[in-house]
């Protein structure tokens, strides 16, 4: 197995549908130990469906074996370190038993459990005005997106960039709206996108040299995901990939799991600072082909 005896940490699992558990259960299949992170919120949901076996038909792996979770750790990326979350928030029942949640907490306490890690994954994004044009989005939803969704992987490479091995990979996950106009996708995170791929670039030189680790980005295309379908027009952009797109099928969580594998092993040792286009081949077209105005009309014969 490719990655047998590696361990990574995956930020932004939340239940057992998209690509971040995609990734765990491919990254697993290769022998790599899995530590994940979950949105403070929804940490207890998650676990208790993890521990229940709500997630046992989905953990399967090829051999049968099920896909396990080293260990669960909190982690709300908007906060770096503790004295960045607002008093209102460290009250909130959701938080209010939980801490060593912030960015630079969670890279302290995998430090202290287990030393370091050879792989690091951010496969978590938040908009709260997603659904708003851009023209409509408020100052604060513009920058929460970018914060959330951008700046939340530099805070990452830049706290787990020490404690990861020399020759290390880091991934994220992006998307097409970073360069494309997509309609419907807004409240500033095609803004967000098209940052966390400007900073792959960045940070892959930046990293590269300081610590000997790989960064790169994965552009995937669209996944009827839970957290997909809460921005409401994903059921058409499916429909819309598969008219349009060179390859026509439906993407499944599975291709970006592979193509993570690559990016994340030695296999890929050369590759650093690239984004890879995992979508059926949607981001080289510039038309689209199931338009009328493609479409030829039968003739109509003159009166």
């Amino acid at each position: 197995m490719k990655l047998k005896g590696k361990r990574a940490f995956i930020a932004g699992i939340g239940d057992d549908q998209g690509y971040g558990w995609a990734i765990a259960k491919a990254l697993a299949e290769e022998g790599c130990e899995i530590l994940v992170g979950t949105w403070t919120p929804i940490l207890k949901i998650f676990t208790t469906s993890f521990e229940t076996g709500k997630f046992d038909e989905s953990r399967i792996l090829s051999n049968g074996k099920m896909l396990e979770l080293a260990k669960v750790y909190p982690l709300d990326a908007s906060f770096d370190r503790p004295e960045d979350v607002p008093q209102e928030i460290k009250e909130n029942k959701r938080y209010a038993a939980t801490s060593g949640y912030t960015i630079t907490e969670v890279a302290a306490q995998i430090e202290k459990d287990y030393g370091s890690i050879d792989i690091l994954v951010h496969s978590l994004a938040n908009g709260p005005e997603v659904k708003k044009p851009l023209l409509e989005t408020s100052r604060a939803g513009y920058l929460a997106a970018v914060s959330s969704s951008s700046y939340s992987f530099v805070s990452m490479v830049a706290q787990f960039g020490s404690i990861m091995t020399h020759g290390g990979s880091i991934l994220s996950l992006t998307y097409i709206a970073s360069e494309r106009a997509i309609p419907g996708y807004g409240g500033g995170m095609s803004s967000a996108k098209a940052a966390l791929e400007s900073d792959t670039r960045t940070l892959a030189f930046e990293a590269g040299r300081k610590w000997g680790v790989r960064i790169n980005t994965i552009s995937a295309g669209p996944l009827r995901s839970r957290a997909a379908r809460a921005i409401g027009f994903i059921d058409k952009m499916i429909t819309y990939s598969e008219s349009n797109a060179p390859l026509q099928r439906e993407m499944n969580a599975e291709d970006v799991g592979s193509a993570a594998v690559f990016l994340l092993s030695d296999a890929a040792a050369a590759v650093t600072g690239t984004t890879l286009y995992v979508d059926n081949g949607m981001h080289a077209m510039g038309i689209a082909v199931d338009s009328p105005a493609f479409i030829e009309q039968p003739e109509v014969a003159p009166v």
